[in-house]
């Protein structure tokens, strides 16, 4: 047993040692360069999420670069892979700040991950943004805002309220039903959000119906829906049981229109219900690509011509966190980590492709969100919405 503490106090030595010395060429870099890290999903089961989010971030460093850096320096960005698993992206986090010495983190991409990362980088005071971790709990613990953590996307209670919005002044319904994911949290909420305003714009909730992630035959709930002949059904669930619902719902010649949330934005929920199956549907996200908005269609031409290809909305997230975090820096005039955060933090009115954002005081963007509509199984624009506030 001696022997072995004695190894491991040896081992323990050379590492500081070895740390030490990768501590003075981190010194050395920054004179020249700003270091940011990237905890991302780069491979597992998400691999597609963090590798988009990855191409915007890229992009949005890659022109700051161009045009003469930041404070006189370049940016330098150090990925690291969380492998699409909670422990991994804390393991990613603390390598990237103790020993890559990065001054900020982007990601990770989804809410599980970034939630499990959050007090990592509260407890060595480095400033995060997730470019599409929408969970309240990102930002908020308790009721208390965390300190150190920063978004680029909006919150999913905002989709609720932006949906019930939709649907009493564009669609003009009164009454609707609410058909959610009983097994699903951000069903859940998002419900609840979309009650509360729907009803304060006078609309009526006739019931809510619910099912279960995986579930496979939807018609007996359907028929109950259908039975109390609702303007609208609003469905704040995910593609793959929403395009079974709405293939089943068709069929049973359930006609009216049906709302959700960004949930449904994947090419799948297209396979699952059949294109005629989604016309006269109607959801929520964060970006389109047909949006004729300057800043949008400046930043789809750049990302066409650095990629070859249509940025999705996670490209448009991390594109922005890219710009958010930029623009923090050179307020900041400064690569402390304190003041980065505080920049961040009194960010107001910053142009990004996805819209004006403000950061509010639970480090949330308050911004616009796009819906889109179904039509012979493609995605149209429809509107851009901008929240009451």
């Amino acid at each position: 047993m001696r022997k072995k503490m004695l190894a491991v106090a040896m081992s323990t030595l050379m590492m500081a040692g070895a740390l030490a010395g990768c501590g003075g060429g981190a010194k050395q870099e920054a004179a020249n360069e700003i270091k940011l890290g990237g905890n991302f999903e780069l491979t597992g089961g998400v691999a597609n999420y963090g590798k988009q989010a990855v191409n915007g971030i890229q992009l949005a460093i890659k022109e700051a670069n161009a045009s003469g850096g930041v404070l006189g320096k370049q940016i330098k960005l150090v990925l690291a892979d969380n492998k699409s698993e909670a422990a991994e992206a804390t393991n990613a986090l603390t390598k990237l700040i103790t020993q890559d010495k990065v001054v900020a983190v982007f990601g990770p991409a989804t809410s599980s991950n970034t939630i499990a990362t959050v007090q990592v980088s509260q407890d060595n005071k480095i400033p995060i943004i997730t470019p599409t971790g929408t969970s309240e709990k990102i930002t908020v613990d308790n009721g208390k805002t965390r300190p150190y953590a920063f978004r680029s996307c909006f919150i999913d209670p905002l989709q609720g309220t932006i949906m019930a919005n939709f649907a009493s002044n564009t669609l003009k319904v009164k009454t609707a039903v609410m058909y959610i994911d009983n097994s699903s949290d951000y069903s859940k909420g998002l419900a609840k959000s979309f009650e509360t305003v729907f009803t304060q714009n006078g609309g009526t909730i006739l019931g809510q119906e619910a099912f279960l992630q995986k579930d496979q035959d939807f018609k007996s709930t359907l028929t109950k829906i259908k039975a109390l002949n609702p303007e609208v059904v609003f469905i704040p669930a995910y593609y793959e049981e929403v395009g079974k619902i709405l293939k089943q719902a068709r069929e049973m010649g359930m006609n009216m229109p049906f709302i959700g949330t960004d949930g449904w934005d994947d090419a799948k929920v297209v396979e699952i219900a059949g294109a005629a199956s989604l016309n006269n549907t109607y959801f929520s996200s964060h970006f389109s690509s047909q949006d004729t908005d300057p800043n949008v269609v400046k930043f789809i031409a750049a990302y066409k011509k650095e990629y070859n290809q249509e940025p999705s909305v996670f490209s448009a997230l991390g594109y922005d966190a890219g710009l958010l975090m930029i623009d923090a820096i050179k307020r900041a005039n400064s690569t402390d980590p304190q003041k980065i955060r505080d920049a961040i933090e009194q960010t107001k009115d910053l142009q990004l492709s996805t819209g004006i954002v403000t950061i509010d005081a639970n480090h949330n963007p308050i911004k616009s969100a796009v819906v889109i509509e179904m039509k012979d199984g493609k995605q149209v624009f429809k509107e851009k919405i901008t929240p009451k506030q």
